[in-house]
């Protein structure tokens, strides 16, 4: 499905999407990209299925501090969902060196590349590789992620992602929602 526009507008339906699409695959792993923990709260009660929330990583805006609350983040892992805060793995150290030095490395180009699919898809590669690191969803198994474009979700992806050491091994095998203009 290809929404009209980039956005929040559409988090309803792509959540609705991608737990309805989950179900019928029988993926028991969705991960979610959520700043403040609003869109994760939509997942939570998903059932047959467990749910990591993947949010920024402390000093992404402002050092030392994240946009998660603290009762936020509780409240998510009341209801089972894992919050996982980490290290953008599509920027994080090499776009500090890029700032400092200039030019660009390989990472952010493959960054810039899943973002010719849209902000949202490079957002799922890139947090369903996080989750994986982190130990928070098995390896070799089929997953649903979903991300958006800035705040909510417009983007639901099933996949297979590899650790970060080998993410070019990543698998995207369906968009099951994105913008169609974005």
């Amino acid at each position: 499905m290809y929404f009209d526009e980039k956005g929040a507008g559409n988090t309803e339906q792509c959540v609705e999407l991608a737990l309805k699409t989950a179900a019928e695959r029988n993926i028991r792993h969705i991960v979610v990209a959520s700043g403040s923990g609003d869109t994760a709260r939509l997942f939570i009660g998903a059932k047959g299925a467990r749910v990591v929330c993947v949010t920024n990583a402390y000093g992404f805006k402002e050092p030392g501090k994240t946009k998660i609350t603290d009762a936020a983040r509780q409240e998510l892992e009341r209801a089972g969902i894992r919050v996982l805060a980490a290290t953008h793995v599509l920027s994080g150290a090499e776009r500090g060196i890029s700032r400092k030095h200039g030019g660009v490395g390989p990472v952010e180009l493959m960054a810039d590349t899943l973002r010719m699919l849209g902000q949202g898809v490079k957002v799922c590669v890139e947090i369903a590789v996080m989750a994986l690191d982190a130990g928070l969803i098995p390896h070799g198994e089929e997953i649903m992620v979903v991300a958006g474009s800035g705040r909510g979700a417009d983007t639901a992806v099933i996949m297979h992602p590899a650790h970060a050491n080998n993410i070019l091994d990543t698998k995207i095998n369906e968009i099951v929602c994105k913008p169609g203009n974005f």
